[in-house]
């Protein structure tokens, strides 16, 4: 709808009053097409040109997704009553996620062809990096490039001896929310199938300390940049500090939830279940945390550690039981 005073929002398509029509005009065609294009090759599963078709389709979305968070960004930063002036957060990662999906295919394909195993840790380590650089660069352009935030404002100016202190503040407090995780996950057991862990079975110390790179190191890093720093900080200034933690929660549970819908569907809505209920408590306390301290290495702190726990955990009980 139009805003009083202002030009029509991005959910109305009109070029009239827009400052950027081109990028609108391209979010909302490309859009379209993309969609489109996806449900064609949907329709013609299982034959090469369906395959292809997917790929187009997607690279299309994100691009158009791209230029629509980009309009919207231009039409926001027009508004001087407007508290964040950015992006919605979940149009970027709508951008992020259809993007990340053409990636995976144009560099993992080609890694597989030459003898990378996909369902190795060191793959997920290369999944990872590019989910990471994915977020950082739509963060760069969407939010840093129009002027809606800036680094200082996502918590990453923080003077060295005050981002230690943050980063072991952080990490102390991965044990309790985890035990509070995991009584919540094994109530939560009782009644729907568990999620299993997103990592592959490391098998020997190379695959742990690929897992750990990627549980402890990257994910951590990416992912509280987007949606604590990003997210988390457009939403308390837009609709005040406890619903954006809150939101940013339930954000980030949805957004991990994802990757568990790939079993059979009644499967798959359990394990979707299970990770999105499991998640909110880390979530919880990562958006207060990070609000808290104003700075995004605590909450970095908090998730890496977290991560770190479990993968060295469960290491270390298949080690034990030979698995």
């Amino acid at each position: 709808m139009a805003t009083a005073g202002g030009p029509p929002g991005i959910a109305t398509f009109s070029l009239e009053g827009r400052a950027a029509p081109a990028l609108y005009l391209i979010g909302w065609v490309g859009s379209v097409l993309g969609v489109g294009i996806i449900a064609v090759a949907v329709l013609a599963a299982g034959s090469v040109a369906a395959a292809w078709l997917f790929l187009i389709g997607l690279t299309v979305l994100g691009f158009a997704l791209l230029a629509a968070g980009g309009s919207q960004a231009i039409e926001r930063g027009r508004r001087p009553d407007l508290a964040y002036t950015g992006p919605s957060p979940v149009l970027a990662f709508l951008a992020v996620f259809a993007l990340t999906l053409v990636l995976f295919v144009l560099i993992l394909a080609p890694l597989s062809a030459v003898g990378l195993d996909a369902r190795s840790p060191l793959a997920t380590t290369v999944s990872l990096l590019i989910t990471a650089v994915v977020y950082v660069g739509v963060v760069r352009l969407l939010v840093i490039g129009p002027g809606a935030l800036t680094w200082a404002d996502m918590g990453l100016r923080v003077q060295l001896p005050r981002a230690v202190v943050d980063l072991l503040i952080g990490a102390l407090l991965a044990l309790p929310v985890l035990t509070v995780t995991l009584i919540l996950g094994a109530l939560l057991s009782r009644f729907v199938e568990p999620a299993p862990s997103p990592l592959p079975a490391p098998g020997d110390a190379a695959g742990l300390a690929a897992n750990l790179a990627s549980a402890a190191v990257i994910a951590p890093i990416s992912e509280e940049l987007f949606f604590r720093g990003f997210a988390t900080t457009a939403w308390a200034r837009a609709i005040g500090v406890w619903p954006a933690i809150m939101r940013g929660a339930l954000f980030f549970a949805v957004a991990h939830v994802v990757a568990q819908l790939d079993a059979s569907f009644a499967t798959g809505v359990q394990r979707a279940l299970f990770s999105f209920v499991a998640l909110l408590p880390v979530g919880i306390t990562l958006g207060w945390l990070y609000l808290a301290r104003r700075s995004l290495y605590a909450s970095i702190g908090l998730h890496a550690a977290f991560n770190a726990i479990q993968v060295i955990l469960l290491f270390t009980l298949g080690a034990a039981t030979g698995s």
